[in-house]
């Protein structure tokens, strides 16, 4: 990964429907969420769940007369987590290290996001995003990105979670075939990052990992999931978020979440409760 100016995940980004819905389900989840950020030119904005390294976007329209980056398209599918975003401590060096792996990146590409905070004028938070060619990624959807304003990103407050949680642990990606996926990633961040167990890889993306199974291996990794279908392309079904499984059991018991506690104490949240995907919570 350090070859490829990569070290861990920098966000995960769920696509939502309604957008102030989508931050009361995760509020009453126990996490704290940033103010409002609003994408320059888009239509798109979001709101954040921030941890020390990583963090979770909650992404929403708010004007679709405007460019929505395809999510549009995607919302009238289904909500849910829909990509990984890598952390790239220098976007030129990871687009020259893609194209070297054949990726074909497109960027470094510099954006904005409007953060509703500061003052009346609001915060700019800037960045700069690279992106894989759609056609060599074996459907998976990811890029790079770096923040060039990295001191407007967190606020101790925003770090602070009533459920205990701390980052995030695992992504579970469905999908239709093991190998294929596995190569790309391989390419992605080095072939090191991989193991195998089964018909199931596990690629590990610096502190978190990355879980790669097909539908009639799904339910071994999450139980609740084991009537899933086949995909046509992968997607992101399931993320574990290192926290403190009594903080966060209490919390979901005082707002009346339904939850399930599996016999190492980690702890379940149904799709239903968190627009669309499975969340686990782990010890830290």
């Amino acid at each position: 990964m350090a070859a490829r100016h990569l070290d861990g995940i920098d966000h995960l980004i769920l696509g939502v429907r309604d957008l102030e819905a989508a931050r009361h389900a995760f509020a009453r989840l126990g996490f704290n969420l940033t103010p409002r950020g609003r994408h320059v030119g888009w239509g798109t904005a979001n709101y954040c769940i921030m941890f020390e390294r990583d963090y979770l976007e909650l992404l929403g329209i708010l004007d679709p007369a405007q460019f929505t980056n395809g999510l549009d398209r995607l919302l009238a599918l289904r909500e849910g987590l829909l990509g990984m975003v890598l952390r790239s401590t220098e976007p030129s060096a990871t687009a020259a290290a893609w194209q070297a792996a054949g990726l074909r990146p497109e960027g470094p590409k510099d954006l904005g996001r409007l953060l509703e905070h500061g003052g009346p004028g609001g915060q700019m938070l800037r960045f700069s995003n690279v992106y894989p060619a759609a056609e060599a990624t074996a459907g998976l959807n990811f890029f790079a990105c770096h923040h060039l304003t990295p001191e407007l990103l967190r606020l101790p407050v925003w770090l602070a979670h009533p459920n205990g949680a701390v980052g995030i642990r695992t992504v579970t990606w469905l999908v239709p075939d093991v190998p294929p996926v596995v190569d790309v990633l391989a390419r992605v961040l080095g072939p090191a990052s991989v193991t195998w167990t089964d018909e199931v890889a596990a690629v590990h993306v610096g502190d978190a990992t990355l879980l790669l199974a097909r539908a009639e291996d799904i339910g071994m990794l999450h139980p609740p999931l084991v009537r899933l279908e086949p995909p046509a392309a992968p997607v992101a079904v399931a993320m574990g978020i290192r926290a403190d499984p009594d903080r966060t059991r209490d919390f979901l018991e005082r707002q009346g979440v339904a939850h399930e506690v599996d016999a190492a104490g980690g702890i379940t949240v149904a799709p239903a409760e968190a627009c669309g995907v499975l969340v686990e919570f782990v010890a830290a």
